[in-house]
């Protein structure tokens, strides 16, 4: 079988003997070449047609994400970016993940044997993964309709439900992804209108701070308003909350009222947060008809929820077909288990809520 060929791009020298070393380490992969900025990538992916690209953001001449952009126009290929854990490496790899990139990983934080044994694990299992798109679904996940920058129209930046935001609602959905998730979730949270009035609370496997730049720049491009989710928040219709990194995120009500209740408990499926432990608390909300769905991800994660939430009388389940996941897993498992009702590919999701929803009549 012949092996994953990688290109590596970094200013850094440290990084790219680093990276190439980690990536060498596993016999199902090489390195065939290296690029130190934006412009020698582009040029290198098209004269060595590599499968898969681990891409830096901070780069001179010409920087990672404007890179990212020119190679997905020119050639398409899966960009798996290196991030630091700041606030401004998270707001820019969530760009990078919304213009085209699959994945990213964090930058290796030192010499620390068990970081860097981290970094491996993960690099390697994302270059695997990356290099099994299919390239149809690569380059259809990449044509957009460019968004209006909603702030900029005197939406409130904060991303706080505006006093009014309706509070009473009588349906609720909840939505897991992984993998692919955040392009594919702008394509969906952008499309719902400014009149839609339930709660919808999403769980994307993303570590701490990554989670806040997503739900910030959605809420930019929205209509409704995206938050990421706070521990005991009141739940209000029309808004959408994003479980924060690191935390598993469930709902209780009392009276009338529901409300997020955030833990650290361990991870479920592999995760934390998990869309299966998500979905199973959403499904104990007997007096609202509840709305599931799965996106692109790798893994089973939400799939056993999924099947529980149906045999607890879920009013939809719904899941992203094959022809449009960048990975198909999440949703696979869940067809599997035999409870879903829609398999759809991502354009039609918004629509398909809308209409379960009765927000829109078919």
């Amino acid at each position: 079988m012949s092996k994953i060929r990688v290109l590596v791009a970094d200013d850094s020298v440290f990084m790219r003997s680093l990276i190439s070393r980690l990536i060498a380490e596993d016999a199902a992969l090489e390195v065939i070449g290296v690029a130190r900025n934006g412009m020698e990538a582009i040029r290198k992916v098209r004269e060595l047609k590599p499968d898969v690209v681990t891409m830096d953001i901070e780069m001179p001449e010409m920087n990672g994400l404007d890179a990212l952009m020119k190679i997905m126009e020119q050639r398409p290929t899966p960009i798996i970016m290196l991030s630091s854990l700041t606030q401004k490496g998270s707001s820019a790899t969530i760009t990078a993940l919304q213009n085209g990139a699959v994945d990213f990983i964090s930058k290796p934080s030192g010499s620390d044997s068990f970081d860097l044994f981290k970094v491996k694990n993960d690099l390697i299992s994302k270059i695997k993964q990356a290099a099994q798109i299919p390239l149809k679904n690569l380059i259809r996940s990449n044509i957009t309709i460019p968004k209006v920058d909603l702030a900029r129209k005197g939406k409130p930046q904060t991303g706080l439900p505006q006093i009014g935001t309706t509070r009473g609602f009588d349906q609720i959905l909840a939505l897991g992804t992984s993998t692919g998730g955040p392009k594919a979730l702008e394509t969906v949270i952008t499309a719902l209108p400014a009149s839609f009035s339930y709660p919808l609370l999403v769980v994307q496997h993303m570590p701490p701070k990554f989670t806040k730049s997503l739900a910030d720049r959605l809420n930019r491009l929205s209509e409704v308003q995206v938050v990421e989710a706070e521990d005991n928040q009141l739940v209000l219709g029309g808004t959408v909350y994003i479980a924060p990194g690191d935390y598993h995120m469930t709902t209780v009500q009392k009276n009338k009222e529901i409300r997020i209740k955030l833990h650290q408990g361990p991870e479920v499926s592999g995760h934390r947060p998990s869309v299966d432990v998500l979905f199973d608390s959403i499904s104990q909300l007997k007096n609202h008809k509840r709305h599931f769905i799965i996106m692109t991800g790798m893994g089973s994660d939400g799939a056993k929820g999924m099947l529980s939430a149906k045999e607890a009388g879920a009013q939809s389940t719904i899941v992203e077909s094959q022809e449009s996941c960048i990975v198909y897993g999440m949703p696979k498992s869940a067809i599997a288990l035999g409870c879903v009702d829609y398999t759809i590919p991502l354009h039609l999701i918004t629509s398909k809520i809308l209409k379960v929803t009765g927000a829109l009549k078919s």
